[in-house]
C-alpha cells in the first residue's frame, strides 16, 4: 500500500473524532496533497468494508443475526454471533467506536465467536433510531445523543449476557476508541464482567481505578497524543489499587490501527499482535 502523508491521517482522525464538516476535511487534504491526490489517498483513508471482512458475513461455522435486549429504558439492538452447535459458551461484548454499530465490528464479532465465544455487538444508537451507514452522519447523531444513555444501554449487555441460558456466566468486553473507554467503564460500573479490554481508549481516573474488580488489558498506539496523554497518571493509580492489568504499546502506530477498513491507519502486524493478546487474556479468565 502506497504510504499516506501523516498529516492526512492526523486530519481524518480529527475528522472522525470532532464536528469538523467533510466540505472542510476534503478542502485541507486538497491544500495538503492537491486535487489528484486527494482523489488517490481517500479510498485508502476512509473506511471501505470490503477491507475488513475477514470472516464472511454467511460463514456457515457461526450463528449469526440480530437481537434486542433490555437497555436503560427500552430494547437495544444488537448484532450476535456464535460457533453453530456449541453448547454454554464464555461471552463478550465488542463495543463500537463513536459512529454505532456498522460492519466493521460486526465482524469482529465473528472473529470472537470463531475464537470460541458467544459474542454481542451492541448498536449504542439504537435510542436514536440506529446508526447510520454514512459515517459523517452517524458521528454527527452520535454526538447529539445522550452519552450517558448510550453508555447504559451498551453496558447492559453484560448482565444480559451474565444471564443468558447459552453463556457460562462469565463475560468479558473489549471496545475500540469510545468503545475502549466504555470496556474500561464496566470494570467500574458493571457487575458480571469478568475481564475488560480496550484499545486507544479513554483511561480512567484514580478515584475510578479503585473500583476496578477485574482484570484489565489495554492497547495503545505509540503516535496518540490525545490518548496517551492520560496513561501516566492511569498507570501509578493501578500500580496503586494493585490491579490486575496488562498495558501494551505498539511503536509506530497511530490510532485506530486495528480498523482494517481504513488501510491508512491499519497496521497488520500490530493488529493482530494486539488481537491475539486479548484472546489469550480472554481464554486465561473466561474459559480457565
Amino acid at each position: 500500500m502506497p504510504k499516506v502523508d501523516s498529516r492526512i491521517v492526523d486530519l481524518y482522525n480529527e475528522y472522525i473524532h470532532t464536528s469538523l464538516s467533510r466540505s472542510e476535511f476534503l478542502t485541507r487534504v486538497t491544500r495538503i496533497v492537491g486535487v489528484a491526490g486527494a482523489a488517490a489517498v481517500l479510498p485508502l483513508v476512509e473506511p471501505n468494508y470490503a477491507y475488513g471482512r475477514q470472516v464472511d458475513e454467511n460463514d456457515p461455522r457461526l450463528d449469526l443475526g440480530y437481537i434486542t435486549y433490555d437497555g436503560v429504558a427500552g430494547p437495544v439492538r444488537a448484532y450476535q454471533a456464535r460457533p453453530k452447535g456449541a453448547g454454554k459458551l464464555p461471552a463478550v461484548v465488542i463495543i463500537h467506536e463513536n459512529r454505532g454499530l456498522n460492519k466493521h465490528i460486526e465482524d469482529v464479532a465473528r472473529r470472537a465467536a470463531l475464537a470460541g465465544y458467544m459474542a454481542v455487538a451492541p448498536d449504542g444508537l439504537t435510542v436514536a433510531g440506529g446508526a447510520p451507514e454514512d459515517q459523517e452522519a452517524a458521528r454527527d447523531l452520535f454526538a447529539k445523543t445522550d452519552r450517558a444513555r448510550i453508555g447504559g444501554d451498551v453496558m447492559a449487555a453484560v448482565p444480559y449476557l451474565a444471564a443468558h441460558a447459552d453463556s457460562t456466566g462469565r463475560v468479558g468486553s473489549v471496545g475500540f476508541c469510545y468503545g475502549g473507554g466504555v470496556s474500561l467503564r464496566c470494570a467500574v460500573d458493571v457487575e458480571g464482567l469478568s475481564a475488560a479490554a480496550g484499545f486507544y481508549g479513554s483511561v480512567l481516573s484514580a478515584e475510578d481505578v479503585a473500583k476496578v474488580k477485574v482484570p484489565v488489558m489495554m492497547h495503545f498506539a505509540g503516535d496518540d497524543p490525545r490518548i496517551n496523554a492520560g496513561i501516566p497518571d492511569f498507570r501509578a493509580a493501578m500500580d496503586a489499587q494493585k490491579v490486575a492489568y496488562s498495558l501494551h504499546m505498539y511503536p509506530g502506530t497511530g490510532h485506530g490501527f486495528h480498523n482494517d477498513t481504513s488501510q491508512a491507519r491499519y497496521d497488520a502486524e500490530a493488529a493482530n499482535l494486539a488481537w491475539s493478546r486479548t484472546v489469550a487474556f480472554w481464554d486465561h479468565y473466561l474459559k480457565g
